[in-house]
């Protein structure tokens, strides 16, 4: 019998009474209760369904990164920086607290990365080298925050970071998260659906996607963003869709993970039965990015983004939407300075939904594995004024199990239809019909020529000139019109959509 090691028993008791005195507010009851403040929307028409201290100004916690997230969608749209872009992370991003992935100061890693980590681990780093990238500094990211903020109707939102972290003055509502997350699925639906996925490739480490008790639970949910601290309480914004019925919802001040996903069931299920069944798609407007007056100087140091090499060849980038009711048609930008290359857009696919963000208690609890009897974390010396953090060093007392448990993605097919995979299609760019149209993937060729079959016979007026193609990947298969005019592609979604057809346009 092996002798026990002394060292390593101190270590977990240090570990379990670090974990008693931070979980000892929660359980008890007697520590500080955050505010609770609650809005209901129709998704559709933006119309309230129910509020409940939905204008007071509260702590966002990690649901602030659903606003870092909007601003690097918005500027990978403007070719203002791309997926592939190295980013170099700061000291400043590599100190943040935890919930973090663990980046080091001074290491370059792609945008994607950061993307995936900030909104499926909801790690504070990643956030911050987002803002640091796209912004140059964090007080310059931190006045787009507030611009942007303006700019889709959240009144009563002001930033101060880019991760959630509680700072004096960093403060929305109940009512301001749910438009942005409204706008989120709205002007982003090529990006929207890394919040339903349940792992992802982080570069450095696979991350696993800690709202997915609530994803899994709650029939038709798809997103969005979860967040606690102690100021803040557990906090959720959340979409779910039925029956072409979509409500988004967010919850303030929560006690527990599982009081604030029974909340937001509960003012979800209000939501549907509220909403009517039959109400016109009015899609909130795109607001346009408006470069400040007096924008502030970006730090002096080494550039904080390098643009990976470009490939070669054209690539044209098919992307999954949601379920269609859009304003307009999505129209492919120009290609970000410095290329596209084929896997350009495979990473935000791939991601999902939120996660805790600064205490390691809540996010470890979260996601233990059923069987979990006890979870310890070591915890760090609270810096002065501020609330006591976890430091992501987890050790799970768990019951005996004959194999490891693994966090696996759902199959394909048991996914819904907002979270089709997206696939990179090279096309010709011999004149000026190097466009196409994708209007699905299917799970045998038959399926895709049939579909495209009948989707040209539907739309012969725009589709005639268009090569009917079924292109195989991932165990799956793409109906594709090649050969087609920008025009004449965008038109033809336009007028698909129209008749509720999933479609989305490919260019070069």
């Amino acid at each position: 019998m092996k002798m026990l090691d002394v060292s390593r028993v101190r270590k977990l008791l240090r570990m379990a009474v670090a974990v008693m005195v931070l979980a000892l507010p929660v359980l008890s009851g007697t520590g500080h209760a955050a505010p609770f403040a609650a809005y209901v929307m129709d998704a559709r028409t933006g119309k309230m369904l129910y509020s409940d201290n939905a204008d007071t100004r509260l702590y966002p916690a990690s649901l602030t990164k659903m606003l870092t997230l909007y601003i690097a969608f918005q500027a990978i749209e403007r070719g203002e920086i791309s997926l592939d872009s190295m980013v170099t992370v700061s000291k400043n991003a590599a100190d943040e607290a935890p919930s973090r992935l663990g980046l080091k100061a001074g290491q370059k890693i792609k945008l994607r990365y950061l993307i995936r980590a900030a909104a499926v681990k909801s790690a504070n780093d990643c956030a911050t080298a987002i803002g640091e990238a796209i912004g140059g500094s964090e007080p310059a990211f931190a006045k787009r925050m507030n611009q942007t903020a303006r700019q889709l109707g959240m009144k009563n939102s002001t930033f101060k970071n880019a991760n959630g972290l509680t700072r004096e003055g960093h403060m929305s509502t109940a009512h301001d998260l749910t438009i942005l997350g409204r706008h989120l699925f709205y002007d982003f639906p090529q990006y929207y659906n890394i919040f339903s996925r349940r792992t992802a490739d982080a570069g450095i480490a696979e991350v696993a996607n800690t709202n997915r008790k609530f994803l899994d639970a709650y029939k038709g949910a798809d997103g969005i963003k979860t967040g606690y601290t102690v100021p803040a309480g557990f906090s959720l914004t959340a979409s779910a869709e039925r029956n072409g019925v979509r409500i988004i919802a967010t919850v303030l001040g929560g006690t527990s993970t599982a009081q604030r996903n029974a909340k937001m069931a509960e003012l979800l299920d209000l939501g549907f039965r509220k909403a009517p069944r039959n109400a016109r798609v009015d899609p909130p407007e795109t607001p346009e990015y408006v470069v400040p007056a007096d924008p502030v100087p970006a730090a002096a140091e080494a550039p904080l983004i390098a643009e990976a090499p470009a490939e070669p060849q054209p690539v044209a980038v098919v992307q999954a939407q949601p379920d269609g009711s859009l304003k307009t048609s999505l129209r492919p930008r120009a290609k970000p300075q410095g290329g596209v290359t084929p896997d350009l857009v495979a990473s935000i696919q791939q991601g999902v939904a939120g996660a805790l963000a600064e205490a390691a208690v809540a996010e470890a609890v979260e996601a233990a594995p059923d069987g979990t009897e006890a979870v310890a974390v070591v915890a760090d010396e609270p810096a002065a004024g501020s609330s006591p953090r976890a430091e992501a060093v987890v050790v799970a007392v768990a019951a005996p199990r004959k194999r490891p448990v693994v966090f696996a993605d759902v199959a394909p097919e048991a996914e819904t239809a907002p979270v089709a995979p997206e696939v990179v299609t090279r096309i010709s760019t011999s004149g000026g019909r190097h466009w196409g149209i994708n209007v699905g993937r299917f799970t045998t060729r038959g399926a895709a020529e049939r579909a495209l079959l009948k989707t040209q016979l539907t739309e012969s007026a725009t589709l005639n000139d268009g090569l009917r193609k079924v292109v195989g990947s991932g165990g799956g298969y793409d109906a594709n019109f090649l050969g087609l005019t920008q025009d004449q592609a965008d038109l033809a979604c336009r007028r698909l959509q129209a008749r509720a057809v999933q479609c989305f346009t490919m260019g070069p």
